[in-house]
């Protein structure tokens, strides 16, 4: 099937007589006929449904078209990307562990881990996506479990150049994770280019409405976790009477880790209402997609022309540094744009408090035009340095494209500028 079927049937086919749409199933509980059947499921939770922690039938079905959609063997939902990015890691890093990863990434990921992770002695190691192969080998410890970015990063809009992280990563026998988030699996399947395991925070394009957060995890099943560096994958687990995860599951054995161990400790997985408004979303998020990107770069090329404007990041504009990669890896480059506005921070907050059609607000891939000022919002308790790193002009605003017609959002766009000195 193709993404556009995929979207709309990938993960749930129902029986006869069966509801058409998925539904929801609001139970924290299943019933067992006998001890012994409840018993055989404690051992292994893999074999059915024995509470909402876990699984449930509303969120599996979302789960089952996430990996489809992805190319991967499972998924697992969560209740927030951040709750994503965090299991990701936790699922192969323990205290004394680090992580590499590239420095263009969320502002909240680099928080976490930057300072929390740093808390559970668990160590990140930043690198820049220009840096040559030899300082990226030099880089990675003996210590090292994985390497991090993402596909569009967030806002600083680059294009991570997935293979030639991925074969980064092999060489040192360390999965790549990525983030895509912006891209979603309909513009770029990061599997395809040898990417490991991928997050997303759901609540962004995949939802579309702004009306749920969440999150999601898909694993590849490529990565050979019996490489000798990920002893939690391939030794017994003491907690599920010895289980060894890559013997027991094979090549589903860090997504069916993730949810017996960590979704059980944390608890991190949605409500069955919460899934289903997310479906609802991914059924037209192929459709939205184009539209999101057609818009885009109608926007970022009349930006790219105005006075006030001192820079445009969007890698679909000929001019963008990213474009090559662009073209090698994504079908589209999302709706988001940053760009820099000239005057620096006072004009730029200025614009964004002039604009009626698009909304202010901590939020982006939204089916509603909105912007958003990094430095002082989303980013602002990084350090002047982290911004630099991460891409950030004091300057820059974040807009994300919405569905409205485009002239609409352009119109908007060119009254707020008019308000401005330069």
């Amino acid at each position: 099937m193709r993404d556009e079927t995929k979207c709309l049937h990938a993960g749930y086919t129902p029986k006869n007589t069966e509801p058409r749409v998925v539904p929801i199933v609001q139970s924290t509980t299943y019933v067992y006929d006998s001890t012994e059947d409840v018993a055989a499921v404690f051992d292994d939770p893999m074999k059915s449904l024995i509470y909402s922690r876990f699984g449930n039938p509303t969120v599996m079905a979302v789960e089952d078209k996430i990996a489809e959609l992805e190319g991967g063997v499972g998924a697992m939902c969560t209740t927030s990307g951040q709750a994503a990015v965090l299991l990701s890691l936790l699922n192969i890093c323990a205290a004394g562990d680090s992580f590499i990863s590239l420095t263009e990434i969320y502002g909240g990921s680099v928080n976490l881990f930057s300072y929390t992770l740093k808390r559970l002695g668990i160590e990140c190691i930043y690198i820049d996506k220009n840096a040559s192969d030899e300082e990226i080998d030099q880089a990675f410890k003996p210590n090292t479990k994985a390497l991090f970015g993402e596909t569009l990063a967030n806002p600083a809009l680059t294009v991570l150049d997935i293979e030639r992280f991925a074969d980064i990563a092999h060489r040192h026998k360390v999965p790549l994770i990525v983030d895509n988030t912006f891209a979603t699996p309909v513009l770029c399947k990061p599997f395809e280019y040898g990417a490991d395991i991928i997050v997303h925070s759901t609540s962004k394009y995949m939802d579309g409405h702004a009306v749920q957060i969440g999150g999601a995890i898909v694993d590849s099943g490529k990565f050979d976790w019996t490489c000798g560096k990920f002893p939690g994958l391939t030794e017994p687990d003491e907690s599920y009477h010895g289980i060894s995860y890559t013997d027991t599951y094979g090549k589903k054995a860090y997504i069916v880790k993730a949810r017996m161990q960590l979704m059980r400790d944390f608890g991190v997985y949605p409500a069955a209402h919460s899934a289903f408004l997310l479906n609802l979303g991914l059924e037209t998020l192929a459709v939205r997609m184009k539209q999101y990107c057609e818009n885009a770069l109608a926007v970022a090329r009349y930006l790219e022309k105005s006075g006030y404007v001192e820079h445009v990041n969007y890698p679909g504009l000929e001019r963008d540094e990213n474009y090559s990669l662009a073209k090698k890896y994504l079908k589209g480059c999302s709706g988001v744009i940053s760009f820099v506005i000239k005057g620096g921070k006072e004009n730029a907050m200025r614009f964004m408090n002039t604009l009626q059609l698009a909304s202010n607000e901590v939020h982006v891939a939204d089916i509603r035009t909105c912007v958003l000022h990094p430095a002082s919002e989303t980013h602002r308790q990084l350090t002047e340095e982290q911004l630099e790193a991460a891409g950030i002009d004091s300057g820059m605003v974040r807009l994300s494209v919405g569905l409205e017609h485009v002239e609409d959002i352009i119109e908007d766009l060119e009254r707020a500028f008019s308000g401005l000195k330069i």
